[in-house]
């Protein structure tokens, strides 16, 4: 199995060394999302855009890695303790401005020197190969600062890179303020910065709140330094989602989906089918053997990783779930829990945290398992539940068994043995042992463990009240059902009858049933075939 979808060489060196330092934008309040979540934690693929933001930083091995927070500020602390303790964590207390925000990060690197990389936690589709080449072109052309910039076909709304006759960058001026002539321009910032240091400690002194807003922005710095002789350039990627922030749940939706389009399109080119890539949905993390077909309305998130050959779907959910080679998982949902090589899954089968599907080993229609462990070829093919319970290999569990595991207080486990067969519409009341080559009869409560070889049957003895529905009944159509049989009946026996033979007189009759055989009690042939005997 891979250990990843393909996704291009992997950073490179940065000549000249690593940057001094990389500072993530993360303190504005996200209004236009509309929620009490920070809007930096929100998902893309399975993983917050901020996650994105750091990887792609620390990818640079930078001296220093600086996440300005503000709004929620506490949320995005405790979510940066999770991902990434080796951030450094400053707090702008007031959000004015991207020059203040930039402002804040320095004053805690009073030492820095070098080269310092701005960019934002809600730019996700950012890579660490596009800010090293960002780095490596302000390198080369001896710049004092560079900016990330792309071309789109509508500029509509975005500040324009205005360039000289020697392609240097003259402004940026934003849409707003900009030129018809301007206005043409189809290169847009995004943003994303990289400032020799001493540059951008001296245009952040040099901010003013000029601006109707009363804040200090980070452009300002940019046309100080063009101010002051020193060079600006600039480097084009030419993936312009990279430059694509992220401010509401429609954006939030667009990205998800083209993240999701590139990544289906890598696994298919690696060997994976995926055939309705509209309705299929991988996370970053998922990792997908050759020859693995997806069936439309498949989602596989978190860390669910399925091996060479394996059939998932259609309509299927894994979260955290490991697939062997060759099995088959069809209309579940499941989450943290293991399925062999071979073995079968569904249709509308619940596998919760805990469920270990040995291989070639079967959990069929209907079945609800946590905390189980099914061995080896062993079947639990329809209508069960099957909590807290480990099934020896090559066991068969009939349909509608229950493993009753929970008393109201305590939760306690059931072992079915190898080899043993346990009929349809049982209940077995933990804790209880069903030792191997043992047999539980159909309809059967188990409360006590039943040995090797033995038979355990526990229901009450037929018994056929004759008459009881004329009696108890009468009047109904199962009555008039029952009458008509009857006299059916009575007219075949004296069809049959020698000519002057008379019916006995009716009596009410109480039927019992004589002692069961073997077959009766399982539910099962005697002496079944190898194949048969496991099938429920």
């Amino acid at each position: 199995m891979s250990s990843a979808a393909p996704t291009g060489p992997q950073t490179p060196a940065l000549e000249g060394g690593p940057v001094s330092a990389v500072v993530i934008l993360a303190a504005g309040e996200g209004k236009r999302m509309r929620s009490s979540r920070s809007k930096l934690l929100h998902e893309i693929a399975g993983h917050s855009m901020l996650s994105y933001a750091v990887d792609a930083a620390t990818a640079l091995e930078p001296e220093h890695v600086v996440v300005v927070v503000g709004h929620l500020r506490e949320q995005v602390e405790a979510h940066l303790d999770e991902i990434a303790p080796h951030v450094t964590t400053v707090v702008q207390t007031e959000q004015r401005g991207t020059g203040h925000a930039v402002q804040v990060a320095l004053a805690a690197l009073p030492e820095l020197h070098g080269d310092v990389l701005v960019t934002y936690g809600d730019v996700p589709m950012l890579t660490a190969d596009t800010l090293a080449a960002l780095v490596t072109e302000h390198r080369s052309a001896g710049t004092a600062v560079s900016v990330l910039t792309a071309r789109v076909e509508d500029p509509t709304g975005y500040g324009r890179v205005v360039r000289g006759a020697g392609e240097e960058v003259l402004a940026i001026v934003e849409h707003r303020d900009a030129s018809e002539e301007q206005r043409r321009i189809d290169e847009i910032n995004s943003g994303i910065y990289v400032f020799e240091a001493e540059t951008l400690r001296e245009g952040l002194a040099a901010l003013r709140p000029t601006n109707a807003q009363g804040e200090l922005y980070l452009t300002d710095v940019v046309g100080s330094a063009r101010e002051s002789g020193r060079l600006v350039g600039a480097h084009v990627t030419t993936d312009a989602w990279q430059t694509e922030g992220v401010n509401d749940r429609v954006q939030l939706a667009r990205m998800n989906a083209e993240v999701n389009r590139r990544a289906l399109e890598r696994w298919m080119r690696a060997g994976v089918t995926v055939v309705d890539p509209a309705s299929t949905w991988v996370h970053a993390s998922v990792d997908l053997g050759e020859d693995v077909t997806l069936l439309p309305g498949t989602s596989l998130e978190g860390a669910t990783s399925v091996a060479a050959g394996a059939t998932i779907g259609p309509e299927t959910t894994l979260v955290d779930v490991e697939v062997g080679p060759g099995a088959t998982v069809v209309r579940t949902h499941g989450s943290l829990a293991v399925i062999g090589a071979g073995a079968s899954v569904g249709p509308y089968a619940y596998l919760r945290p805990g469920t270990v599907l040995g291989e070639r080993g079967k959990i069929g229609t209907f079945v609800e398992t946590k905390n189980a462990r099914i061995g080896d070829r062993a079947k639990v093919p329809h209508l069960t539940y099957a909590g807290d319970v480990e099934v020896g290999e090559d066991a068969n569990i009939g349909a509608g068994v229950i493993f009753a595991n929970y008393d109201g207080v305590t939760k306690s486990r059931t072992r079915v043995g190898r080899a043993s067969f346990v009929g349809s519409d049982s209940t077995l009341v933990a804790p209880v042992t069903v030792a191997d080559g043992a047999y539980v009869g159909a309809g059967s409560t188990v409360t006590g463990d039943v040995g090797a070889g033995e038979l355990a049957v526990s229901r009450a003895r037929q018994r056929n009240v004759a008459g009881w529905v004329a009696r108890k009944r009468a009047g109904t159509k199962t009555a008039a059902a029952a009458e008509a049989a009857t006299a059916a009946r009575a007219g075949d026996a004296a069809h049959d009858e020698p000519d002057g033979a008379s019916e006995p007189p009716e009596v009410e009759q109480h039927v019992v049933h004589a002692p069961l055989s073997d077959q009766e009690v399982v539910g099962h042939p005697a002496d079944p075939q190898p194949d048969t005997e496991r099938e429920s």
